[in-house]
């Protein structure tokens, strides 16, 4: 298990590097679209039997949708993109749905399949078209995924107290702490390698924010899961199970980065 684990990251990683390092945003656009498309469709089948019912098709077509103005982001407003993602389902719901009593959940499992991640993934577009894109793209990867293998080696040797049995039960706290000190020390390692102008103050704060947030990110993943009555969201990747479950911390730590930046750059641009 652990083996197939370390073997995926192997052929993995170096890819995502060149990617990032050696080709335009556009590129990393597409991946992260097609990552979309495949986290979208993982999630609707939670809640679906066949393989592509009219509401999948809907919701992946809004969730590439929403990608695209992210990526064309200054010519669409958000207000916009919004009304118009939840003014389509609903006229869908009016015109094409065919049990009226369940257009309330099927328009709820639509748009929060759009939101979760589409909307939140999104901004990984955001901060690689940024001033030093592709180095923070890293370093958040870096932090992310450090912290993921902080918790998962840290909670299998060490682990003793369950953190959240009912949601994950394989989760504990020896895990958690394990997965914040390597997210801080990845952190630090980012801004000595990547973002040298990035102080040590902030690289302390964003280590424990990210590292927080990712781990609460994989909690609200699994949550989802358990109330679908399903262990894994697919087979996709080896020892790892679907894009899904290898990308639900990045859904809260991308959008929590980007923002944490941008307060940081308005509040720099007020000082006097």
């Amino acid at each position: 298990m652990r083996s197939n684990r370390i073997f995926a990251a192997l052929i993995f990683i170096p890819v995502f590097y060149i990617i990032i390092r050696h080709f335009p945003p556009f590129v990393f656009f597409l991946f992260v679209s097609a990552s979309i498309l495949i986290g979208q469709y993982e999630f609707y089948r939670f809640y679906y039997e066949k393989a592509m019912p009219p509401q999948i098709i809907l919701g992946l077509s809004l969730g590439l949708f929403l990608s695209v103005s992210f990526y064309l982001r200054g010519h669409f407003s958000y207000g916009a993109i919004v009304t118009t993602i939840i003014m389509t389902i609903m006229i869908y719901q009016v015109f094409f749905k065919k049990e009226i009593k369940d257009g309330l959940v099927d328009s709820a499992i639509i748009l929060f399949g759009v939101i979760y991640i589409s909307w939140l993934m999104s901004h990984l577009v955001l901060i690689r078209n940024s001033i030093n894109g592709g180095s923070l793209i890293l370093f958040l990867f870096l932090i992310t995924w450090g912290c993921d293998a902080g918790a998962y080696y840290a909670g299998t040797y060490l682990g003793r107290s369950k953190l959240s049995p009912k949601i994950s039960p394989n989760k504990t706290v020896e895990g958690t702490i394990g997965g914040l000190a390597v997210s801080i020390i990845a952190a630090i390692a980012g801004k000595i390698w990547l973002l040298q102008s990035l102080s040590v103050r902030d690289a302390l704060t964003i280590g424990l924010f990210l590292g927080t947030l990712g781990q609460l990110g994989d909690l609200a993943e699994s949550l989802l899961k358990r109330s679908a009555g399903v262990k894994d969201s697919s087979s996709l990747i080896p020892a790892h199970g679907g894009l899904l479950d290898k990308v639900d911390s990045l859904l809260f730590t991308a959008p929590a980065l980007y923002y944490y930046l941008s307060i940081r750059e308005y509040a720099g641009s007020m000082i006097v």
